[in-house]
């Protein structure tokens, strides 16, 4: 059953990678995986109804992920029907592409530390899409992004579900999460940068100002500051809202969005239908992205699957007895969630390693932290946000893998060497 489940996992993942070359959009590819997955687990289990009870369970789970997923999109989307990015894009004068890709790189950095890296490459690709209009010419940016937004969550309890799993889990305390992974993360986005700034030249092209959403009349700026201030600060308490209630994320996105559709009724409530319409939450649900959303279902429940019938755990076992070092298995570790999601290694390393054997905030779960939340950006689908990313952009794997991979994992390999200089000055 292994190999049959692992050739599967396999040949879908291939089939992802190849999706311009065979014609077949990864969506469809990525859900007959997860089906062909859980029905091969089912189908050489004797206790069919301890399976289909494990996978109602983790569709609880990754229900509240897609739930996240559409909420943030939707929540976005609305911003942009009212124009509230122009708030921002307006205050963006640069056009140097060395210059500008800076700028992008650090507010992203620094935004995924407050939202999460997720819920921040949403909304920077959907701002870079404002910036720049030649889509080829995104496409560096996006890969900035996807490292920029990795990084920039390792340094916080809230950035990033591993480590947010971590300070939930009682390995990592969130001062010394920030102490300790600020300057790794930094490190891990600065060498990525320096390098592709050394192949950009010229400016980009602004795309024409044009009435995209089709409003009949121009919004004025009170409204769009009103929706796009709304949007924001949803966005930024949803943390909050999960450490005060200790409710999933997805509440939190879910009463966001909730909050925001009353005021843009109430703000339009006088309007005339067809703007109205324009303006609406289920305009902004029809631009969401669908087939990403449905792209994201199927990655992950192939990945539950791997993580029931054992396999998961069975290889973050043999990675431990294989390297031996806390630093090393830190990093394979790292190197792995590039492969498979970060979540289920994560979870995995709490059970294998106790707090009475490696106490709050010692150097392997921080450690831990940095490595499974940057070493997924070393592949466009290692990390939830590259997944995220890759759907809105429809970037290529292999130009992801030829364009970006290597500077990623320089960048990954740079900061964990920081980190263990770091660890050894200080301790």
């Amino acid at each position: 059953m292994v190999i049959l489940l692992l050739t599967v996992f396999l040949v879908g993942y291939i089939s992802i990678a190849l999706e311009s070359g065979i014609g077949i959009n990864k969506a469809a590819t990525a859900l007959i995986t997860g089906v062909i997955c859980w029905t091969v687990y089912i189908s050489w289990s004797e206790e069919k109804h301890y399976v289909a009870e494990q996978l109602t369970g983790h569709l609880g789970e990754l229900s509240g992920i897609l739930f996240f997923l559409l909420g943030a999109m939707t929540i976005v989307e609305l911003i942009d029907v009212h124009d509230g990015f122009n708030l921002i894009t307006d205050r963006i004068n640069q056009t140097n592409k060395r210059k500008l890709i800076w700028i992008i790189s650090f507010i992203t950095f620094f935004l995924s530390a407050l939202l999460d890296n997720l819920t921040t490459t949403i909304v920077m690709i959907s701002l870079i899409r404002k910036l720049i209009s030649e889509r080829r010419e995104r496409l560096f940016f996006a890969g900035l992004i996807i490292i920029a937004a990795n990084a920039g969550g390792v340094w916080s309890p809230i950035g990033d579900i591993t480590t947010t799993m971590l300070w939930i889990g009682g390995q990592i305390t969130a001062v010394n999460i920030v102490i300790n992974l600020i300057v790794p993360a930094i490190v891990c986005l600065m060498i990525p940068l320096l390098i592709v700034t050394l192949g950009l030249k010229g400016d980009v092209t602004r795309p024409k100002m044009e009435n995209s959403t089709g409003k009949i009349v121009e919004l004025p700026k009170s409204q769009q500051k009103i929706v796009f201030l709304s949007g924001v600060l949803i966005l930024v308490l949803v943390p909050v809202f999960k450490t005060v209630t200790h409710l999933p994320p997805y509440m939190g996105i879910l009463i966001g969005l909730g909050i925001l559709w009353v005021i843009t009724e109430i703000m339009h409530g006088k309007k005339a239908e067809p703007e109205k319409h324009q303006l609406s939450v289920s305009q902004a649900l029809r631009k969401v992205d669908s087939p990403s959303i449905l792209f994201f279902l199927g990655i992950l429940l192939s990945i539950a699957a791997l993580q029931s019938a054992g396999i998961l755990a069975t290889v973050a076992e043999w990675v431990s007895a294989k390297t031996g070092t806390e630093n090393i298995i830190a990093i394979a570790f790292g190197l792995l969630s590039s492969v498979v999601d970060n979540v289920p290694l994560v979870a995995a390393a709490q059970g294998m390693y106790s707090l009475e054997q490696y106490p709050t905030d010692h150097n392997l779960w921080i450690f831990l932290a940095y490595t499974t939340g940057t070493g997924g950006s070393a592949l466009i689908i290692g990390s939830a946000a590259g997944i995220a990313a890759m759907g809105m952009e429809r970037i290529d794997f292999f130009w992801y893998l030829k364009k970006i991979s290597l500077i990623a994992l320089a960048g990954y390999l740079a900061g964990a060497i920081v980190y263990m200089l770091q660890d050894e000055l200080l301790h």
